[in-house]
């Protein structure tokens, strides 16, 4: 009786393990279908206008009587606001910041050999969407040097063009890469002979935007990429 047991259960692992060996290769194909895919990237970019600058006009005045150079900002300063509402900003998009003086008598970080004892520096700081109007102005800043009013041009004082309708057209840039991606996914898959399948993940990438150049900061280079997942079906 020990024996037949035995026997049997002999045959019993042996027949498992036929059906196992059998089994193997289905679940290799099902799993190894299952990791088919294609990780692809998206890319959609657009250039367009910026739709806000912040220009700050910066001047100097340099005397050796306080009183005078105080008389001589608010006459820049007027000179300035009537300069920029003339080339049509308005009062609501002009801000003046306090005027920075600085005397050599009394200031250990400033040069003995400045020729005046005052030096004060003064900013008239536009804001606004009207980017043409800004641009135009710029070009015409020698009216104000006629006037005596010499506009600094440090790194400071260069206007800052952005963009802020991103949300806006976020939507269409994203189904735009997303519509690439999958175009990229088709090729790949006419090519290795298989079919597409569905999106298995999907993440979006960061939005960019920069400065088209350094010579036009006010168009703006908008991008973004994205990464998606499709499964591939024999």
């Amino acid at each position: 009786m020990e024996n037949k047991g035995n026997f049997l259960a002999g045959l019993a692992i042996m027949a498992g393990l036929i059906v196992m060996g059998l089994c193997i290769p289905s679940a290799v194909k099902v799993i190894g279908s299952l990791q088919r895919s294609v990780s692809v990237r998206g890319l959609c970019e657009r250039e367009l206008p910026a739709d806000k600058v912040i220009w700050p006009l910066k001047y100097t005045v340099a005397g050796d009587d306080l009183s005078v150079v105080y008389s001589q900002i608010e006459s820049n300063n007027a000179s300035i606001v009537s300069f920029l509402k003339a080339g049509g900003i308005e009062d609501s998009e002009i801000s003046s910041g306090t005027p920075s003086i600085s005397d050599k008598f009394t200031s250990d970080y400033v040069s003995s050999n400045r020729v005046y004892r005052y030096l004060a520096n003064s900013t008239i700081t536009v804001c606004t969407s009207k980017i043409d109007i800004v641009l135009s102005l710029m070009k015409k800043q020698k009216n104000l040097v006629k006037k005596g009013i010499v506009l600094a041009e440090d790194w400071e004082s260069r206007p800052v063009f952005s963009f802020e309708g991103l949300n806006e057209i976020k939507p269409q840039m994203i189904e735009e890469a997303t519509k690439n991606a999958r175009e990229s996914a088709q090729k790949f898959a006419d090519d290795s002979g298989s079919r597409l399948g569905k999106i298995r993940n999907a993440t979006q990438g960061y939005f960019t935007i920069e400065d088209r150049d350094s010579n036009t900061p006010h168009i703006k280079k908008i991008r973004v990429v994205t990464n998606v997942t499709y499964s591939l079906k024999r």
